[in-house]
């Protein structure tokens, strides 16, 4: 199953997308059920997700759009908690400089950093060391803590692409990252959530790839994590609580634009594509903050 958000007169409305070959979804909240229209709302709704796709998979004509007529939002546009995970691949550790780690980095994002598919992303005033990161996105579909190997991955409702755009300049001004990965819209994310059953177990095996203007920046492969889906996970709620609608972002193999020689930065104009096997692929143009 794959669901999209779009703006519907300034609320987040929820699209099922019945093709993936196919640029028209179902408009949930046109459908006359009693089921949340906001895809956060409506993962942490028992048996949400099943139930939207049986109606629309009934609905009339007149219930269809096109995605190129809607303004994507990001997937879960006011999560609890973004948790990413920083240097999850050896080769993207060895090129910044790091050994291997012996636990992985983490960082939050907050919700105001994020935009979604086919949306700018923004270079700000502040910087033009803006660079781009393929990662995949897991969203979690119900309250879990102290995860165990064996039971991790019930908790996951579905998965997507991110773009963890990063100011690199301000990355580094401290040895904490979070000024850098926080500017406003500046990680993409989207523009399906895939539910696990469409997809490898712990989504392992997947081609995960950057591309700027069409040519390919990063090419890596989920199998190389550091730590997989299921250790990650069991990690992070050993900490915290993880709700409906929280986003595990996984980290981004090599080839990132800083540590090129000369370096590389997203500009006004380019365009970012983030492509991961058998979940989609993520689009964003690059524009300057006003």
């Amino acid at each position: 199953m794959r669901f999209i958000s779009f703006d519907h007169k300034g609320h987040s409305t929820v699209g099922v997308v019945l093709d993936a070959k196919s640029d028209q979804f179902v408009d949930l909240s046109i459908l006359g059920t009693s089921l949340p229209t906001e895809l956060g709302a409506l993962i942490g709704t028992p048996n949400g997700l099943k139930d939207a796709y049986a109606a629309a998979k009934s609905a009339l004509a007149s219930a269809f759009r096109s995605i190129k007529d809607v303004h994507l939002m990001p997937l879960i546009t006011n999560p609890s908690k973004i948790v990413c995970m920083g240097l999850n691949y050896a080769d993207h550790a060895k090129e910044g400089g790091n050994a291997r780690p012996e636990f992985p980095s983490f960082f939050l994002r907050g919700p105001s950093s994020m935009v979604g598919h086919n949306q700018p992303i923004i270079r700000p005033k502040a910087s033009s060391k803006l660079d781009f990161e393929a990662e995949l996105a897991l969203v979690i579909g119900h309250k879990a803590r102290n995860l165990t190997p064996d039971n991790a991955l019930s908790c996951i409702a579905g998965y997507s692409c991110f773009n963890d755009g990063s100011i690199r300049d301000f990355q580094r001004k401290s040895s904490q990252w979070t000024l850098g990965k926080n500017f406003d819209a500046t990680g993409g994310f989207g523009p399906c959530l895939v539910t696990p059953d469409e997809l490898p177990i712990a989504a392992d095996g997947l081609r995960i790839q950057s591309r700027l203007n069409g040519q390919i920046m990063q090419d890596g492969n989920t199998k190389d994590f550091l730590w997989g889906v299921v250790e990650s996970l069991c990690i992070i709620s050993e900490c915290m609580t993880l709700v409906p609608g929280d986003v595990i972002i996984t980290g981004t193999p090599a080839g990132v634009g800083y540590a090129r020689t000369p370096p590389v930065w997203m500009a006004p104009g380019d365009i970012c594509e983030i492509d991961i096997e058998g979940v989609g692929v993520l689009v964003n143009t690059i524009a300057d903050e006003q």
